[in-house]
């Protein structure tokens, strides 16, 4: 006998199956309700993770794995964000068309205005093509780009096009078998992502497109396709971001099956770059990520294969984007003491952000340029503020995020520990993994001339600025366990982590520094260390930032940190 609140959801599963148009997951609700029905308490459990919610806007929109019900992503979750994002379009025009800095002779219509980018995941294309369709259906002009595309170029797009609005299918760096769904705005956003309160607005929505019936019933019309020439634009802003090389790095360089590597190469190939070398097995677009168990270049061994490739060819330098290419990682070459072969080993986040801070500063500086800020996330290294002040640059902290960090005025430069950096933000306001990478090679080609690696420049950051040693923890739980955790330590803190005591706790739940409020927690230790917690945005994992001031202080933290959460 099951109880009514699975009585309810299994009623809420069969109506959701009537009406998915896909197979797969209709059959996949079809069996869960019959089995959970039946009593069986895996069915029942997986029945209520899938239907006893839905899935909310986080750090990057929607994100969460393929599967039937309103707490995944599939083609009914899709159709309903659609139908309410042209809603809400149509009727808040006004405060998302006010004066905006950017006009195109793209825009030919009155009709609010979207533009519709994807991956090669499982499904992209066909949750673009349902995204377009209803919202042409709508009354919306729904412009659907060619073919999957970085993240970067659909954001670029948004403002090239003078949109009112932008929809990217992607699930980034997520695990196989995972989509998402992310929402920038044009207008005075500025092609930057959604934040509050404009994703409550469209999540009122969602609710009241799902309550009004099936999606069968919601309209489609034609869809517009973006001509060839947008991803050409995006092609020739990007690399006149560089003056033409003194020195042309060789380059390993891995697309970790995403859809970056034939967009960098062109960007490359325009800006007089050797084309790098890339880890062929890994180079074509794949949604089954077939070689990685996660498509991350943050995780142990994503850049094996890459590390590998450069030993063998003599690289100066490894580069990869993440699936969707909005991410980079860089990896240097590490003198070994003995004569033999360098070891390769990948710059933080912290570490990559510095450096191309310098870099872009330092252009600003020569350019003339007195004002600006630089923008980071609370989670990225404190020696941002003294490198900023060097400068006579500001320096603004914000929320995890692009959305936030893309939105500070007068913005320089901005980046955050997740190997995120916004080198163009005259061009686009999302990180941008393709344009990182070309400035990292203009950085390497100009340290070169003065007989310096990017290693040499990266300790010479550290020695000026800080000499902060950066990492990050990822605990993979269930969201339930990670509620629990942040709520224990908020009540209880450990009165010291890796042998140095806790000297202050900022609980960002009730807003510090005047940031909207956010779960997140940060402890301040007595020798100059900090660790910072918060459950991530995208997957369900714990996240823990730590910049120690010693290697040996890391990995104490470390050690204690992994022991205080085996022990919960």
């Amino acid at each position: 006998m099951v109880d009514y609140k699975t009585q309810d959801l299994i009623a809420q599963a069969r109506a959701w199956a009537e009406m998915d148009p896909d197979p797969s997951t209709r059959a996949e609700a079809t069996v869960l309700t019959s089995r959970a029905e039946a009593g069986d308490r895996h069915a029942v459990e997986k029945l209520h993770a899938a239907f006893g919610s839905r899935l909310t806007f986080g750090t990057s929109g929607l994100r969460a794995r393929l599967g039937a019900g309103p707490a995944r992503m599939n083609r009914v979750v899709v159709a309903q964000t659609a139908a309410a994002l042209a809603q809400y379009l149509r009727e808040a025009g006004a405060s998302i068309n006010g004066p905006s800095a950017i006009h195109t002779t793209r825009r030919s219509t009155d009709m609010p205005v979207v533009v519709i980018g994807f991956d090669a995941r499982a499904n992209s294309d066909i949750f673009a093509r349902d995204t377009a369709e209803i919202m042409a259906g709508a009354q919306v002009r729904a412009v659907l780009l060619p073919g999957p595309v970085p993240t970067p170029v659909l954001a670029f797009a948004v403002r090239e096009f003078d949109a009112d609005a932008g929809v990217m299918i992607t699930a980034s760096h997520n695990p196989v078998g995972d989509n998402g769904y992310k929402v920038y705005l044009g207008g005075v956003h500025r092609g930057a992502q959604i934040t509050s309160p404009v994703d409550a607005e469209i999540a009122r929505r969602i609710d009241t497109v799902a309550k009004s019936g099936p999606i069968t019933a919601l309209p489609r019309g034609a869809v517009e396709h973006a001509p060839h020439d947008i991803i050409d634009a995006y092609v020739a802003r990007t690399a006149a971001l560089v003056p033409e090389p003194l020195f042309r790095p060789r380059v390993a360089y891995t697309a970790l099956h995403g859809v970056g590597g034939e967009t960098f190469r062109r960007v490359l190939r325009q800006a007089g770059y050797a084309l790098p070398i890339p880890v062929t097995e890994q180079d074509d677009p794949d949604g089954s990520f077939p070689t990685v168990s996660v498509p991350n270049p943050e995780e142990p061994g994503a850049l094996s294969r890459a590390f590998t490739l450069a030993h063998e060819i003599g690289a100066e330098l490894v580069l990869a984007h993440d699936p969707d290419a909005d991410r980079l990682a860089v990896g240097v070459p590490i003198p070994n003491a003995t004569g033999g072969a360098p070891v390769f080993r990948r710059l933080s986040g912290n570490e990559v952000g510095l450096a191309l801070a310098w870099w872009a500063c330092d252009r600003a500086s020569r350019s003339g340029r007195t004002t600006g800020s630089l923008a980071c996330s609370v989670v990225s290294t404190p020696a941002l503020e003294s490198l900023g002040k060097s400068f006579g640059y500001s320096v603004v902290r914000t929320l995890s995020g692009f959305k936030w960090i893309a939105r500070v005025p007068q913005l320089i430069f901005g980046f955050e520990e997740a190997l995120g950096y916004l080198v163009n933000p005259e061009t686009l306001h999302d990180k941008d993994g393709i344009s990182a990478g070309l400035a990292v090679l203009a950085l390497v080609s100009d340290l070169h001339a003065s007989g310096l690696t990017l290693l040499d420049k990266v300790t010479e950051l550290n020695a000026t600025h800080g000499a902060f040693v950066s990492s990050q923890l990822s605990m993979r739980t269930d969201a339930a366990r990670i509620e629990e955790t942040m709520t224990a330590l908020r009540k209880a803190a450990p009165a010291d982590i890796g042998g140095s005591r806790i000297v202050a706790v900022d609980d960002y739940a009730r807003s510090v520094n005047r940031l909207p409020a956010t779960n997140l927690l940060a402890w301040h230790l007595a020798d100059g260390s900090r660790v910072m917690l918060r459950p991530s945005g995208t997957e369900e994992k714990l996240k823990v930032y730590i910049d120690a001031m010693s290697p040996d202080a890391l990995d104490r933290i470390d050690a204690d940190v992994r022991a205080l959460f085996s022990a919960r």
